[in-house]
């Protein structure tokens, strides 16, 4: 018998380690409740309406959902499971707002999960394209946990936009997780598909929010004139762990060099927050491929790919750490560091006209055992320049 080799054993290992949150869903489970439009393909539907099973159900209950449309705005206060066959599409049309964000400003969320635990939400497509809203308010969002616990797996979430004409306005996120009110939110993010969203992929805001992003696809619009976008983000005091996840075309268009920047896109953004773990990424065509702008922040081993006009890793805060990287084809350097005492380790670095740029001004940052492919100036220490300016979602 062919003994498995010592790199799968780690891998094994290491993917035991990633944390999970949330109870795993039985899929052998008989289903409590039984939800179809219209009785075709489940003519023993007890409901029509996913809203009333969830209104029916008891704490605990699980809910399956066959094929169909089902034009509703959903709002879940206890814990239960939502499980969508194949071509369960939750479609609300003329969304009206149901909570208010951190701010107080009003928001309109498809699926709104607030202060439950263990809810699981798996296997819907959430499609907003009919969501009818004619100003920037409310904030227009997919999934939203508010104060609450479980688990968002093997849905797709696209669609949050609002019309063109609004495409300059601060709203459209797939997925979001925060906490108010010194309330706390733990939710795993898995194996979504994410795409077609006016700001923001998948967020973690706020502190007692605490996620884990794993294993999903998260698709921007490509070069836009509108809002600029995130692929990822964990930011205001919000904990959690980023890995294994594909992240691709964040692009806002005014964004024309580093000096005529206002804003830019990112694919991964980590804003405010501290010990976020970015790690085995595959992110590629953003303008920033991961921003670190917190404390002890770990970039490990994840491949950046064509960042356009600015930077494949920017640590733009203290005492993090970029190790084991590949990072290829990127606009003005493959690493910017703005902050201070952080390490760049052992990273493969090709393509850019510098390979690790540090701001002037910063001190007690090391690099150590990286390797420079293609690029014209190995490290430029110290130079001169203004600070990436990012644009994060609250």
């Amino acid at each position: 018998m062919k003994k498995p080799s010592l790199s799968a054993f780690l891998l094994l290992c290491v993917s035991l380690a990633i944390p999970r949150i949330g109870a795993t869903q039985d899929h052998d489970r008989k289903p409590d409740l039984l939800v179809d439009d219209d009785k075709v393909q489940c003519p023993t539907a007890a409901f029509t309406s996913i809203q009333d099973a969830i209104n029916a159900a008891n704490p605990g209950s699980l809910i399956r959902v066959c094929p169909g449309t089902y034009p509703e705005q959903l709002s879940i206060t206890k814990s239960l499971s939502i499980e969508g066959d194949n071509g369960a599409i939750v479609m609300p049309s003329n969304m009206v707002a149901n909570t208010t964000g951190s701010s107080g400003a009003a928001i309109a969320a498809a699926i709104l999960v607030k202060n439950a635990a263990n809810v699981g939400v798996e296997g819907l497509i959430v499609d907003t394209t009919s969501n009818g809203i004619t100003e920037c308010s409310p904030d227009l969002i997919g999934i939203l946990y508010q104060n609450s616990s479980g688990r968002i797996e093997h849905n797709a979430v696209r669609n949050t936009k609002l019309s063109a004409s609004l495409n300059g306005c601060q709203s459209g996120d797939g997925i979001v997780v925060q906490s108010l009110g010194g309330e706390a939110s733990k939710v795993s993010i898995d194996d979504n598909s994410v795409h077609d969203y006016q700001k923001n992929g998948i967020t973690g805001n706020e502190s007692g929010t605490e996620v884990t992003i794993t294993d999903n696809v998260v698709t921007g619009l490509g070069p836009t004139n509108g809002a600029a976008q995130n692929g990822i983000q964990i930011g205001f005091g919000a904990k959690g762990v980023v890995i294994r996840n594909t992240v691709t075309g964040n692009v806002w268009s005014p964004c024309l060099s580093l000096a005529n920047c206002a804003f830019n896109a990112t694919g991964i953004l980590v804003f405010e927050s501290d010990d976020v773990r970015i790690e085995r990424n595959s992110v590629a065509t953003n303008q920033v491929g991961v921003f670190a702008g917190g404390k002890n922040a770990k970039v490990e081993s994840n491949n950046i790919s064509n960042s356009l006009i600015l930077f494949g890793i920017d640590l733009a805060g203290d005492n993090n750490l970029a190790r084991s990287n590949h990072v290829t084809n990127s606009g003005q350097a493959a690493v910017l560091i703005e902050g201070n005492n952080n390490s760049v380790q052992g990273n493969e670095l090709t393509e850019a006209p510098v390979g690790i740029l540090k701001l002037s001004g910063t001190v007690g940052n090391t690099h150590s055992g990286n390797s420079f492919f293609d690029i014209l100036i190995l490290v430029q220490d110290p130079a001169s320049g203004g600070i990436v300016h990012v644009a994060p979602q609250r």
